[in-house]
Formats: C-alpha cells, sequence, structure tokens
C-alpha cells in the first residue's frame, strides 16, 4: 500500500533541508582537515608541534615562574670534585631543575631548551616567510611573463643552486660579524633556499598561465598584474602552504647544524645544536645532556615534516579528484 501524499511531500521537504544543511559537501579546507584528522601520526605531529610553539612562546613566563634564567650558573648544582658533572641522578634531574642542568656550568637545561625552541621557531619561520614571499614573487614573474624576464630570473636560480650550500653558509657566516646572528642567519638561510620554492612556483605558473579561465580573464581585458594576482596566485595557495610546512623543519635542522658547527647562534644565546655540540665531550658521564636537546630537535623536525607530508598527498589528492 503506498504511502499518503502528505507524508512524500514531508519527506521530500525533509530530504531537501538536510541536503541544503547538512547533505552539502564539504569544502576542500574541512576536507583536509578531517583527513588530517583521522590519521593518528598527524594529531600527535601537531599536538607537539603546538607544545613547542607555546613553549617558545611562554619561555618569558615561564623564567619568571621557575626563577630559572637560562645564562644562570648554578655552581651549587655540580660537583667540583667529579670535574663538574651534575649533582644528582639523570643529569641533575630534580624539582629545581626539570631537565638536570649542564655539566661544568649548571645552567639550567629545561629553560635553554625553551629559549631554544624561541630562537629555533623564530630563524625558520622567519627564514620561510622571506623565502616563500621571494620564491612566490619570483617564481610567478619568470612563469608568467616568460621570455628575458623568466631568462634572468632562471638564470640567477641556476646559479645560487649550483652553489654547496651549506659550505658556503659556513664561509659566509664564519666571515661575517658576529652581530645579531639570528638575523644574519635568516638572510644567509634565505638567499640560498628561495629558488627551490621560486622553480616550483614558475612550473606551475607556466601551466596555469595558458588555462581558460587565464584566457577568459585576458578577451574580458583583466590587466596582467589582475590575472596574477585574482586568478593564478588563488591556484597556488596549496601548493604555497605545502612549501612552507615542509621548509620550517629543513631550516631548523640548518640552524641546528649550523651551531653545531659553531657558526651559528653564538654562546651565550641558547639554541639546540649549540647544546649538542657541548654535550659531546659528556656523553659518555652526563648522557642525559646529550639526549635531551637531541630529542627535542628530533621530535620537532620529525612532526612538521610528518604534517607537511601528509598535508601535500591530501591536497593532491583533492586536486586529482
Amino acid at each position: 500500500m503506498s504511502a499518503p501524499a502528505s507524508e512524500l511531500a514531508g519527506g521530500t521537504r525533509k530530504g531537501v533541508l538536510s541536503s541544503l544543511d547538512g547533505g552539502s559537501a564539504p569544502s576542500p579546507v574541512k576536507r583536509v582537515v578531517a583527513a588530517l584528522r583521522s590519521t593518528p601520526s598527524v594529531v600527535v605531529s601537531f599536538g607537539w608541534i603546538v607544545f613547542i610553539v607555546l613553549l617558545a612562546l611562554a619561555a618569558p613566563l615561564l623564567e619568571q615562574i621557575t626563577g630559572m634564567s637560562p645564562y644562570a650558573y648554578h655552581e651549587n648544582a655540580i660537583d667540583p670534585a667529579l670535574g663538574g658533572l651534575p649533582v644528582g641522578p639523570w643529569g641533575g634531574v630534580s624539582a629545581e631543575h626539570w631537565f638536570g642542568v649542564e655539566p661544568g656550568s649548571g645552567r639550567d637545561i629545561f629553560m635553554r631548551i625553551a629559549y631554544g625552541a624561541q630562537v629555533s621557531l623564530t630563524i625558520a619561520v622567519s627564514a620561510t616567510i622571506v623565502t616563500t614571499t621571494l620564491g612566490v614573487v619570483f617564481g610567478m614573474l619568470g612563469g608568467f611573463f616568460g621570455g628575458v624576464i623568466d631568462q634572468i630570473i632562471s638564470r640567477l636560480m641556476d646559479f645560487l643552486m649550483a652553489f654547496p650550500a651549506l659550505i658556503f653558509m659556513i664561509a659566509l657566516l664564519s666571515a661575517l660579524p658576529a652581530g645579531n646572528r639570528p638575523l644574519l642567519l635568516v638572510i644567509v638561510l634565505s638567499i640560498f633556499a628561495w629558488p627551490y620554492t621560486a622553480r616550483v612556483i614558475r612550473g606551475q605558473t607556466m601551466s596555469l598561465r595558458n588555462s581558460e579561465f587565464v584566457e577568459s580573464a585576458r578577451a574580458s581585458g583583466a590587466s596582467a598584474g589582475r590575472i596574477a594576482f585574482k586568478e593564478i596566485l588563488p591556484n597556488l595557495r596549496g601548493t604555497i602552504i605545502v612549501l612552507s610546512t615542509l621548509s620550517v623543519p629543513q631550516y631548523i635542522g640548518t640552524e641546528a647544524a649550523l651551531s653545531f658547527l659553531g657558526v651559528g647562534v653564538i654562546p651565550p644565546m641558547p639554541s639546540w645544536g649549540q647544546m649538542i655540540a657541548a654535550s659531546v665531550a659528556w656523553y659518555a658521564v652526563d648522557p642525559m645532556y646529550f639526549v635531551i636537546p637531541g630529542l627535542f630537535l628530533f621530535f620537532t623536525v620529525l612532526s612538521f615534516t610528518v604534517v607537511g607530508d601528509h598535508l601535500q598527498r591530501q591536497l593532491d589528492e583533492g586536486d586529482a579528484a
């Protein structure tokens, strides 16, 4: 027996309303976020990134709460009779010194880790902003206009990419005065890193400049600037986000490597790479001094890499769909 017409009409109205309210397809951003949230490794990695960012931001507040300065020497926390080894087990871990103290100086490791996170993230994020901006601007200029402009930009990129970057970074930073070392690191990192972003952006811009929507904009009389910023740039957002996310761990690792080699952050400014370098002479008798900054560096770089890799995968799947 068929259902009454009123019930059919009611069911139809409910179906229409549900499709309008919650049945519509999710936006690309919501789809990507939902996919990332369903991946445990991404959730854990993102949680670690949030923790590191909060640790870096709260470093001055933590210094006031604990009364510990990253530069203060605590002679009562080390044993001169043992060559300056921390007093107590696990590198001097105690209620006063949560991660122990540095052998030889007695400086609080927890506060140096917190301020080291601040230094590393500041340098990495600043270098990412500069290199992404330069890469997008020069990549779009070369890919969109082509011709002589593209030739000049491409040869400049080839010239910079031909250098063994790490060797020249070491040489430049060794020759430059100590001054504002974080600023110098951002400048040196940006000089050698922007061509990698520019090359990717250039290739995608070249593939987009002959698209139908760009041709339609040209036919409507839109200027080159409007086409570049209103038509092409929005279609590069996914690539720019992924490149930026993957650049941060690269710069954190590079800053740590340069500081480890003695040409990065200059003591007494805290740096994870600098702490690892200083711990080499003590790892046999105080392994915690080596393990703690090493683990922080490893998990931070890994977390950014995992998030960036999964983000790239989700965006590629969205483009394919």
